[in-house]
């Protein structure tokens, strides 16, 4: 090509295109309906749901009941999880968001775990708890929370909490995935049967002084355990 000004201007444009478009394939996609409640008849494989036909769309879809009532708790564990996803609460679906409800009996532990695809806002509803989570320096996070407090649990970090109060914990969490996924710390590294030694040292590195702990405390955070209401 002759002009060089113009051999240069046309690579820059075609570079320009070509990371356009990159971003454009790497960025999640917007919803192209307003709704896409599951459809639960269908069984193919996909990153994601299949739609109901806008015909069969009901109000129902977009409104569920399954975390009113607790279940059973684990009395291996004391506590019980529930999360509630696209899978059962077919008006997420595409939305990006899912739900759990959390039940703690006095002194029940949520070992420390992470969700690898999502942030958690969790919202205590009921008692008081010791929650927090560790990041990437080893640098531990953690407060205090009554009834109607908030904490959030960034992704893929390690969190807990622990029942600290005298009456039943209830928590809700919502995440910001439609499938956040989780990984047991306890679960993947020992086996089920040494859960509880884990919990217990878990908790000794929580108590401890912080000039014999293994985490860099931030100055903010307490570790002292609630002892009165």
């Amino acid at each position: 090509m002759k002009n060089p000004s113009l051999a240069s201007s046309l690579i820059f444009l075609l570079l320009f295109v070509l990371f356009s478009c990159l971003g454009i394939s790497l960025a999640d996609s917007n919803n192209v309906f307003d709704t896409c409640p599951t459809a639960t008849d269908r069984i193919e494989f996909i990153n994601g749901y299949h739609c109901k036909s806008p015909t069969l769309v009901t109000t129902s879809d977009f409104n569920s009941a399954k975390l009113t009532e607790p279940v059973n708790t684990d009395d291996r564990i004391n506590l019980v999880v529930k999360i509630v996803t696209a899978a059962d609460f077919h008006g997420l679906n595409t939305l990006g968001l899912s739900i759990s409800r959390t039940d703690l009996v006095i002194d029940a532990i949520v070992s420390p775990h992470s969700h690898p695809r999502a942030t958690e806002m969790f919202f205590l509803n009921q008692g008081i708890v010791l929650a927090g989570f560790i990041d990437t320096r080893n640098q531990l996070f953690q407060t205090i929370l009554k009834a109607g407090d908030v904490i959030v649990f960034p992704k893929g970090l390690l969190h807990f909490c622990l029942n600290s109060g005298y009456e039943p914990a209830i928590s809700f969490s919502v995440y910001n995935s439609q499938n956040p996924g989780v990984v047991n710390i306890n679960g993947a590294v020992f086996d089920p049967a040494d859960s509880s030694h884990f919990i217990e040292k878990f908790l000794k590195r929580l108590t401890v002084p912080s000039s014999q702990s293994n985490f860099k405390l931030n100055p903010n955070v307490t570790l002292s355990r609630y002892t009165s209401l």
